[in-house]
C-alpha cells in the first residue's frame, strides 16, 4: 500500500496530536476536502460516490441548510436561557411528524447526550435503574451509554455495567422470528432478572430498525409484542432513531412507526441538522416533567439558534423535496439490483433493507451461513479504490452497510451496483 505523502503526514500528525486508537476507514484512508450532494472529492480531485454517510442527510453542503446556518449566524447565536423563537418553532414542527403522545423535547449536541438523558428519564419515571439493550448495538459514548456497546466493551465505567442486561439482537437470516414473540420473550426474561437482582427494570433501549445489528428484515408491526412486555413491567420503551429516522426507511418518517410502536422516549442525533452538531430527546409532558424535577439539566449549546435553523432547514428540505417517497422508490430499485446480484454470486447469502437502508450479507457457504468477514473487508476496500464509499456492520461484521444521503438517485444506485458487480467478479472468496 502506497499512500500519498499528504495522507502519510496527516496520519502521523493524528497519532501525535489525537492519541492512539483513533480509527480511520479503509486500508488506505481517504483525505476528503469537498462534498456536494451525494459526492465527495479527495485532495487529489478524485470524485467518490457516498453510499455511507447519513449525517449529511439531505446531501453534503445542502444549499438550504448552509444558507440557514449563515443567515442565523449573522444575526444571533446564544443559549436557551434567553428567549428565542427558533427552538420552539423547530420542536413544534418536529413533534408534528410524530404521535400526539410525543409532544415535548430537549435539544442536545449529540446522540450520546440524548441517550444518556433518555435513560435518566427512565430512572426518574420508574425509580429503578435496570436497562436492557441488544447485544450487538451502539448508543453512544457517555459513561452510561457506552456500557451498552458489546462490540467494544469499555474497561472503565464507574461500575455502571451492573445496571445493564442484554438480549440477542434479532437475526432474520439465521434465526427468524416472524412475529417478534421470541424477542419479546427474551426481553421478559431479562426484565425478570433485573427485578430478581433488586435493580428493578427501568427501560429497554433499541434502534427500532436494528441498523448496527445488520437491519434484519422484520415485518411491519414487529416490535408491538415487545412494547407490550415493557409496558406491562412498568418500564419505558426508548427508540434510538439516530440512524433510522427522518424518512430513511422510505415507508414512514420514523422507523418506530414502521415497526408498530409509539415509544415513551425517542432519541435523535447525527442527521438532525445535516452535520451541524444537534441531537434531541422527544417524549411526553409527564416524563419530561419527572426528569426536570429529578435533574437540573442545562446544555449551553443544545438548542442554540444556529443549530435550530440548520435542523429546521433539514425538515423543510425533506418535505419540499418529497424525500421519504424518493427513498422508497430508490430503495425498491436497489433491492431489485441486489436480488440480481444474489442470483449471480453465491457469496451473497441474504439481502435486506427498506428505503435508503440496504445491503447484503456475505457468507462463505449458503448452507452453513458461515460469515465471510475478511472477504467483506476486501470488497469494501476494492470499492473504495473504484470511487464508491460504504462500510459494513452486523454481529459478524459481514453485512454491507449502504446508507447514503437521501438525494441518492436510481442512477447513483446503478453506478453502485454496476461497480459492485465488477468487484465481486474480480475478488476471490479466499485471499
Amino acid at each position: 500500500m502506497t499512500l500519498p505523502a499528504k495522507s502519510v503526514e496527516l496520519i502521523e500528525r493524528r497519532a501525535k496530536l489525537l492519541g492512539p486508537n483513533v480509527s480511520t476507514f479503509y486500508d488506505e484512508p481517504v483525505h476528503f476536502v469537498k462534498g456536494e450532494g451525494v459526492w465527495l472529492w479527495d485532495a487529489d480531485g478524485r470524485r467518490y460516490l457516498d453510499c455511507y454517510n447519513n449525517v449529511p442527510h439531505v446531501g453534503h453542503c445542502n444549499p438550504r441548510v448552509v444558507e440557514a446556518i449563515c443567515r442565523q449566524a449573522r444575526a444571533l447565536n446564544t443559549h436557551t436561557r434567553y428567549l428565542h423563537d427558533g427552538i420552539l418553532d423547530y420542536v413544534e414542527k418536529l413533534t408534528g411528524t410524530m404521535d400526539a403522545a410525543l409532544d415535548t423535547a430537549i435539544l442536545t449536541c449529540t446522540g450520546s447526550e440524548a441517550n444518556d438523558i433518555a435513560l435518566r428519564m427512565a430512572e426518574a419515571m420508574t425509580g429503578k435503574r435496570g436497562i436492557i439493550a441488544t447485544d450487538a448495538t451502539y448508543h453512544g459514548n457517555t459513561a452510561l451509554v457506552s456500557q451498552l456497546s458489546r462490540s467494544n466493551i469499555p474497561t472503565v465505567g464507574f461500575g455502571l455495567s451492573q445496571y445493564c442486561r442484554f438480549v440477542s439482537a434479532p437475526d432474520s437470516y439465521r434465526d427468524p422470528d416472524p412475529d417478534g414473540s421470541k424477542f419479546a420473550d427474551a426481553v421478559a426474561e431479562q426484565i425478570a432478572e433485573h427485578e430478581k437482582a433488586g435493580t428493578g427494570f427501568a427501560a429497554l433501549i433499541l434502534c427500532p430498525y436494528f441498523l448496527n445489528e445488520g437491519f434484519p428484515d422484520n415485518p411491519d408491526g414487529w416490535l408491538a409484542p415487545t412494547a407490550k412486555v415493557v409496558r406491562q413491567a412498568g418500564g419505558l420503551l426508548i427508540c434510538d432513531e439516530v440512524q433510522s429516522g427522518f424518512g430513511r426507511t422510505g415507508t414512514h418518517m420514523w422507523a418506530h412507526q414502521k415497526l408498530g410502536v409509539v415509544p415513551d422516549v425517542m432519541t435523535l442525533g447525527k442527521p438532525m441538522a445535516n452535520g451541524h452538531p444537534v441531537g434531541g430527546v422527544v417524549t411526553g409532558s409527564e416524563i419530561i416533567s419527572a426528569f426536570r424535577k429529578g435533574y437540573r439539566y442545562f446544555n449551553t449549546f443544545g438548542g442554540n439558534p444556529v443549530s435550530c435553523a440548520a435542523a429546521m432547514a433539514v425538515l423543510e428540505e425533506i418535505e419540499d423535496q418529497s424525500l421519504v417517497a424518493h427513498a422508497r422508490s430508490v430503495g425498491d430499485h436497489a433491492r431489485k439490483r441486489l436480488n440480481l446480484l444474489k442470483e449471480k454470486y453465491d457469496v451473497i447469502g441474504d439481502i435486506r433493507g427498506s428505503g435508503l437502508i440496504f445491503g447484503a450479507e456475505m457468507v462463505l457457504d449458503r448452507d452453513s451461513k458461515e460469515p465471510a468477514g475478511e472477504f467483506t473487508d476486501r470488497i469494501i476496500n476494492a470499492m473504495r479504490q473504484r470511487g464508491i464509499i460504504h462500510s459494513k456492520l452486523g454481529r459478524h461484521k459481514n453485512t454491507l452497510k449502504i446508507r447514503p444521503p437521501m438525494p441518492f438517485s436510481v442512477e447513483n444506485a446503478d453506478l453502485l451496483f454496476d461497480t459492485l458487480d465488477d468487484v465481486l467478479a474480480e475478488t476471490p472468496l479466499v485471499a
